[in-house]
Parts: structure tokens; C-alpha cells; sequence
């Protein structure tokens, strides 16, 4: 059997519709215009609701804004930062790239679209890229407070672990304690406020500790034992309260945060889809042009 010679006829490139373009589908130069163009819209605008929010504020009390309608604003303002800056850079993207010619109308519109999202996620890696770099100057800083204090790293393992039960103090206390608590105010005090610090690490104080702290407030106070022990029970409902106010604060922060990314993330998801959609027009006006 034969085996066919390689010719130029088969070396030929395709020359059909299938055939593969010598130029790239992306056109970077455009993209990086819209995108640099949008984040100096988004810095521009940032700068304009800065100032008017700070316009809106007082510290007097009953004077400007309030809490809530500033944070309404705020939102509001960002929703319209982000779309305005989308729709500037995404249109830019879509007039700047040079006409397409023998192409399908169809693959025209995919091109420009793809064009204005890719300028809208270039532009959000470089406002992310600014925010971080102020972060890390922010971290540098802290970091260098941190290296001052390296050498004590034995106290803050110590502390580390005291954090996670009952401190050695508090055991050392519990070792020495007599039946009829004396000593001086400042002692009678500090063993007082290791006993609380106990409890609030261990979320709540034996008996025990209750009827001692009763013990000590009696005998430093001269009052009578049932209304020490009153006197403790309402200092520790009031540290309960305390307790239970800073973990709602928590709790709402936690709620706040989750909130905020929702928000980012639907107001950022409509933003690229702005920037795909005024690509796409800009695109259409320049071929019609």
C-alpha cells in the first residue's frame, strides 16, 4: 500500500468557517481604559458621598442626621457609586475597541459583552488592590508595636493559658482562705476581683466563691452576712447584665457584617452586569457609527 506524499494542497490552512483568526478575541486596550476609567469614577464619587455625609452629621445631639438614615444613605450612595462607575467603564470599553469586520452580528454582541465584564472585574482587583494596601500599611504599623513586645512571649503564654480556665491566682487564693476573711481593703479587693474574673471566664461562680465573696463584703463592710450576701448577688446580676450586653453588641455586629457582604455582593453582581450591558451599547453605537 502506497503511503500519500505530503503536498501543499494538504498543507493549506482551513479556509472555511471553522478557520482559526490570527488576532486575539480580547482586546486589552480598551479593557484596561474602562476599568482604570471606573475606578477613577468610583474614587471621585467615594470623595463626593464622603463629603456630603460629612456635611449631613453633627455631634451635637438632636442636630444633623441620625444613625439609621445615615447608614440608609450610605447604602444608597454605594449602590449608586458602584453602578455609575460600571456603566462609565463598561460603556468606554465597548465604544474604545476597534470594529470587528466579517463577523457574525451575534458573536459582535458576546465580544463586547465579555469586553465590558472583564474591564468591571479588572476595575473591582484594582479598588480592592488600594483597600489592601492601605490594610497592609495599617498591619505594618501594628506589627511593629508587636515586635516591641516579643521578648515577653513567656507572660503571654502564661496568659494564654489562663484565659482558657481558672488563673493560678484564683487557686492560690482558694489554697488560703481562712474562715473569717481579714487582711486589708486593697488584698480583700483583689481577691474579689479574681474571683469575678473566674467566674466570667468560666461563665458562672460556684457556691462556694458566692459565700465567700459574701464573707469578705461583710467583713470589710460590717454588715450583716445575709445582706453581704444580697450585696453580691446584685453585683453579680449586674455583671450577668453586662455580660449578656456585650454579646448582643456582638451578636449585632455579626449581624450587621453579614448583612453588609450580602448587599456588597448583590450591589457588585448588578454592577457587572451594568458594565456588560453599556459595553454592549457602546459597541452597537460604534459599529452603527
Amino acid at each position: 500500500m502506497a503511503i500519500p506524499s505530503v503536498t501543499n494542497e494538504m498543507r493549506r490552512p482551513d479556509a472555511g468557517p471553522n478557520s482559526e483568526s490570527i488576532y486575539s478575541a480580547v482586546a486589552w486596550g480598551p479593557v484596561l481604559a474602562g476599568a482604570f476609567s471606573a475606578s477613577a469614577m468610583s474614587l471621585l464619587l467615594f470623595l463626593l458621598g464622603n463629603g456630603i455625609g460629612m456635611s449631613s452629621v453633627s455631634p451635637w445631639s438632636g442636630a444633623g442626621a441620625s444613625v439609621t438614615t445615615f447608614a440608609i444613605g450610605a447604602a444608597i450612595w454605594l449602590i449608586i457609586v458602584q453602578w455609575i462607575s460600571s456603566a462609565f467603564g463598561g460603556y468606554l470599553t465597548g465604544r474604545l475597541r476597534t470594529k470587528w469586520a466579517n463577523m457574525h452580528t451575534d458573536e459582535v454582541f458576546f465580544r463586547d459583552t465579555a469586553h465590558g465584564f472583564l474591564a468591571w472585574a479588572v476595575g473591582s482587583v484594582v479598588v480592592v488592590g488600594l483597600a489592601a494596601s492601605a490594610a497592609t500599611s495599617a498591619i505594618g504599623s501594628a506589627g511593629r508595636a508587636v515586635g516591641n513586645v516579643a521578648t515577653s512571649a513567656a507572660s503571654g503564654a502564661g496568659q494564654g493559658a489562663m484565659q482558657s480556665g481558672a488563673s493560678p491566682e484564683y487557686y492560690v487564693d482558694t489554697l488560703f482562705r481562712a474562715d473569717k476573711p481579714g487582711g486589708s481593703d486593697q488584698d480583700s479587693k483583689a481577691e474579689a476581683g479574681r474571683i469575678l474574673l473566674n467566674g466570667a471566664r468560666n461563665g458562672s461562680i460556684p457556691a462556694s466563691d458566692k459565700d465567700y465573696l459574701a464573707q469578705l463584703v461583710s467583713a470589710r463592710t460590717g454588715m450583716p452576712q445575709d445582706a453581704a450576701r444580697r450585696r453580691v448577688d446584685d453585683v453579680l446580676g449586674q455583671v450577668q447584665a453586662a455580660e449578656t450586653k456585650a454579646r448582643e453588641a456582638a451578636d449585632q455586629a455579626r449581624k450587621a457584617a453579614a448583612q453588609a457582604s450580602f448587599f456588597l455582593f448583590f450591589s457588585m453582581l448588578i454592577g457587572a452586569f451594568i458594565s456588560s450591558v453599556a459595553a454592549a451599547l457602546g459597541g452597537r453605537q460604534r459599529d452603527e457609527l
